[in-house]
């Protein structure tokens, strides 16, 4: 068996992305980052999916992006869009994907560790330009340069399995390897007790997702 490292927001594709890991054999270290996102439901959730889901352990890293700002998610004075917008909406987070994935890097080359999992995905998404197969491929190579592990014969490889899948075959997996989705948060604007508003673009894509799945919704909803 082999340790990998986990991105694990909370919300449903990185709890997705935890079970195929561990479906695969891996032991796996989830690690979520608290940036300064408009709350910390996800986070919570994040412990919850962690624990049920048998991760070894599980870390929270804090890094506070809101000194930069820019983002509906890191700029209390942005409201995170209501209805559906063209281009890279308002909630990209600059440089989050590549943060995290450097802090994931970090603690892998500590755990001996040749494998990060991350949940991009480049099908039902955003538009955020940190979720396309290209930047991933990029940085792995980067990586694979970048790292001592590396350069002494043990390269790394970024598994982003859910990269080319829709939202529904996401929760399809998801269910047939016993997730639980109603552990898990996806809103950007939920509340303190998780749940979500319904109408940002992620509680958007989710509910299309069980939609087309032909799964019951477990999704909590404030209204």
């Amino acid at each position: 068996m082999k340790n990998a490292v986990v991105l694990l927001s909370g919300g449903l594709d990185s709890a997705t992305v935890l079970a195929m890991a561990k479906s695969q054999g891996f032991i796996c270290y989830a690690l979520s980052v608290d940036y300064g996102q408009r709350h910390h439901s996800e986070l919570a959730a994040a412990k919850l999916v962690a624990q049920t889901l048998g991760a070894r352990e599980h870390r929270v890293v804090n890094i506070d992006l809101t000194g930069f700002g820019g983002s509906a998610l890191t700029d209390s004075s942005i409201a995170v869009p209501e209805a559906e917008s063209t281009g890279i909406p308002l909630t990209y987070v600059p440089a989050r994907n590549t943060i995290m994935l450097s802090l994931a890097l970090a603690w892998a080359e500590v755990l001996h560790a040749q494998d990060i999992f991350i949940g991009v995905n480049a099908v039902d998404y955003s538009g955020y330009p940190d979720c396309r197969p290209a930047y991933i491929e990029a940085y792995q190579r980067m990586a694979n340069l970048a790292t001592q592990a590396a350069v002494e014969g043990a390269p790394l490889t970024i598994h982003a399995p859910l990269l080319h899948l829709s939202k529904a075959e996401i929760i399809q997996q998801g269910t047939r390897l016993g997730v639980d989705y109603a552990t898990t948060v996806s809103c950007y604007q939920a509340n303190q007790l998780g749940e979500a508003c319904g109408l940002c673009d992620s509680c958007r894509l989710r509910r299309a997702g069980f939609e087309a799945a032909r799964v019951i919704d477990p999704t909590r909803y404030s209204h």
